[in-house]
């Protein structure tokens, strides 16, 4: 049992890197995919559709960090501390990452049939940040009061 705890505990460590790569990964593919499409649509403007195809590789580094942060010797003791901080901070940086990847396509979307609503477009995406912010900050300290730390 005590190998299942452990192994659990690693699995903390590593999940908000790993669940934020994909995050990324899958918001930056979404946006990306609208971006291409607005490319072929429209005359010019090209590099706001790339530039906020990026917009969503924020999570990859809370999850460096968050995942930075809780390294540490593992111990049935701290195990479960780590799991619960670790994976579900990286679940709530995937979620973040899909939606602000769905609604970045949605400004790209919006913007190359009125160009002049770009900026404010981008105000849902930037609120779904604000939510990863907000369980990246969660992570980190919560992660201060988990025994075995440096």
């Amino acid at each position: 049992m005590n190998e299942l705890v452990l192994a659990l505990g690693w699995v903390g460590i590593y999940s908000p890197m790993a669940l934020g790569a994909v995050a990324s990964a899958i918001g930056s593919g979404i946006a990306g995919q609208a971006s291409i499409g607005a490319m072929v649509e429209t005359e010019g403007g090209y590099g706001r559709y790339v530039g906020i195809s990026a917009f969503p590789s924020t999570f990859v580094i809370y999850g460096i960090v968050v995942m930075f942060t809780l390294n540490r010797e593992v111990t049935p003791e701290n195990a479960g501390g780590l799991f619960g901080v670790g994976f579900l901070a990286g679940i709530a940086f995937l979620y973040c990452g899909i939606w602000q990847g769905r609604a970045c396509a949605s400004a790209i979307n919006a913007s190359k049939e009125k160009p002049e609503i770009f900026g404010l477009s981008l105000a849902p995406a930037a609120i779904i940040e604000g939510f990863a912010v907000f369980a990246f900050v969660f992570a980190l300290v919560v992660s201060a009061g988990i025994a075995g730390g440096a």
